[in-house]
């Protein structure tokens, strides 16, 4: 009976050892702090922003130019005939469709702000997201939870933050 009881006993220890041991599976990360531990990353982002902020400045202009253009129309349109009214509004309609080309053309899904961003910063993220999977493999972890990007994550242990130990090989390699 008490060999029974002792063998129950060390199978309930043992067991909450291996549950215990099967909950700390897992990892949290900050991609945000590691992104922003690198310097090429950085070096980037800025270039990018600053790209962006010049096309969106010739777009504003464009448009700018455009409402004058069209506020000049406005005021002399009636001492047009009728075919320079439809002449001067195709003109500004092509001139409208025009920028608005060109600002899918810059921003849009294949835009070359789009083509600019995978050049630039792709890389580093396809890098940073090996370095995390080859970190999980390591440690033997079934997941790592992003607490940058999921806001859903209501709580994590201190100890489950592997941000720091992530940053370093990224910064080692």
């Amino acid at each position: 009976m008490k060999k029974n009881l002792f063998a129950a006993f060390v199978v309930a220890i043992l067991s909450i050892c291996a549950s215990n041991a099967y909950a700390q599976n897992y990892a949290v990360v900050d991609s945000e702090k590691i992104f922003k531990s690198i310097e090429s990353y950085n070096t980037a982002v800025k270039e990018l922003e600053s790209q962006s902020k010049n096309y969106q400045q010739q777009i504003d202009q464009a448009f700018d130019e455009l409402e004058k253009e069209y506020n000049t129309y406005q005021s002399v349109k009636a001492s047009y005939s009728a075919s320079q009214r439809s002449a001067a509004e195709r003109k500004i309609i092509s001139r409208e469709e025009e920028i608005t080309k060109f600002q899918e053309q810059v921003f849009g899904e294949n835009g070359t702000i789009e083509k600019m961003r995978d050049e630039k910063l792709k890389p580093i993220q396809d890098k940073v997201f090996k370095i995390i999977d080859e970190y999980a493999a390591a440690k033997g972890l079934g997941l790592i939870i992003d607490i940058a990007s999921n806001p859903t994550v209501l709580y994590y242990a201190p100890s489950a933050d592997k941000t720091q130990e992530i940053i370093k090989i990224v910064n080692n390699n």
